[in-house]
């Protein structure tokens, strides 16, 4: 599992597109927390956290995050970040709770493995990638960081499927 990324965050009262507006000019971003039973949380987080996170975290949308509200700290799933057309600034983030025992649908990265000695590309193959990401539905507690294909026995027109790979216990592809 990957590490659990940690956002601070605020509660926010008002809603709507004035309020929002307000918000960015002040550097934060509006997002809500939603699922489990509780009702949706309206909250806004730091622009520059969260804009880091979008930027340089990959796997952002297939992690846990914790968010530290009011000195409590909330686990979430990342569900969907808008962001500007132009500037690239996130606008809105949506979260999904995540309590512990639950499962969610995330997307994990693809990750190949023994590329080097593979024998269909030695031979002057080409690996075509037709999934770089794979939906798996999995507890909150072991998403895996990414799902590893292994290369070593591939010939030229061979083809790799979701059968083939061993996936961590629990977990399950939302694809046959």
């Amino acid at each position: 599992m990957s590490d659990v990324v940690q956002l601070t965050a605020e509660p926010r009262e008002r809603t709507g597109k004035e309020a929002a507006r307000a918000l960015r000019k002040t550097n934060m971003v509006p997002a809500i927390v939603y699922g489990g039973k509780e009702e949706p949380t309206k909250i806004s987080l730091v622009e520059r956290e969260i804009k880091r996170e979008l930027e340089m975290n990959p796997r952002f949308f297939s992690s846990v995050v914790a968010l530290n509200l009011n000195g409590k700290t909330i686990q979430v799933v990342p569900r969907e970040a808008q962001t500007h057309p132009v500037k690239g600034l996130p606008l809105h983030v949506d979260f999904l709770r995540a309590a512990k025992g639950s499962t969610v649908t995330v997307e994990v990265p693809v990750h190949f493995v023994n590329e080097e000695k593979c024998p269909g590309i030695r031979r002057g193959g080409v690996l075509n990638v037709v999934r770089r990401e794979i939906e798996l539905v999995c507890p909150v507690e072991s998403i895996p960081d990414q799902i590893d294909v292994d290369l070593a026995e591939v010939e030229i027109g061979d083809s790799v499927n979701i059968s083939a790979v061993t996936l961590p216990p629990n977990v399950t592809p939302t694809i046959t």
